[in-house]
């Protein structure tokens, strides 16, 4: 099928256009089958956490809930939170405080993938969620133009992280994301 694409393009556009447009189909093939490929991954790892611990604190339906949890994981940002409300109330039908411990479980597991430690490591500026914890208590990294120093900030849709204008934290940000070419970000985060 691929094959008959390549033909029918070179057919119907000149040379140096269809060439264009097959590279950027090429780069677009390869980086959105990256892209699903990590959301899957990301999501089947949700789901698993969501089973165990909901099989630690005894939740109903613990499989039924996980699954939930972990295939509306794969939209992009609101998926936890809409993958958490048919939960919620599946749980809450059985065991109503049961179903407050599973929203703040759904929370916390939000809020730790929204950490800065965190999200200077998804974005390839350190190479271990170690290396990104030192790299924001030292002070290499902007919030919102605004120096942040704590690894757990929480930050929020629309932020802007950035590197420290310093030599030095610009060297060590380049050494990681040059080793990190072609890791998947999540679909919250852009790289500039």
């Amino acid at each position: 099928l691929l094959r008959h694409a390549r033909i029918l393009t070179r057919a119907f556009l000149p040379r140096s256009a269809a060439e264009t447009f097959l590279r950027i189909c090429h780069t677009a093939n390869r980086n959105l089958s990256g892209f699903f490929t990590g959301k899957i991954i990301d999501s089947a790892i949700i789901g698993l956490l969501c089973y165990v611990v909901c099989s630690i604190l005894d939740m109903p339906f613990t499989l039924l809930v996980s699954v939930i949890v972990g295939v509306t994981n794969i939209i992009p940002f609101f998926g936890p939170f809409i993958g958490a409300i048919p939960s919620s109330l599946i749980i809450l039908l059985v065991d109503p405080i049961k179903c407050l411990i599973f929203i703040a479980f759904i929370i916390l597991l939000q809020q730790l993938e929204m950490r800065l430690d965190n999200v200077v490591y998804r974005l390839g500026l350190a190479p271990s969620r170690r290396a990104a914890r030192q790299f924001v208590l030292h002070g290499h990294i902007l919030v919102n133009d605004r120096k942040a120093a704590v690894p757990s900030m929480i930050v929020n849709v629309g932020d802007t992280v950035a590197v420290k204008d310093a030599a030095k934290s610009k060297d060590a940000a380049s050494r990681s994301v040059e080793a990190a070419t072609g890791a998947q970000l999540p679909v919250w985060m852009q790289f500039d």
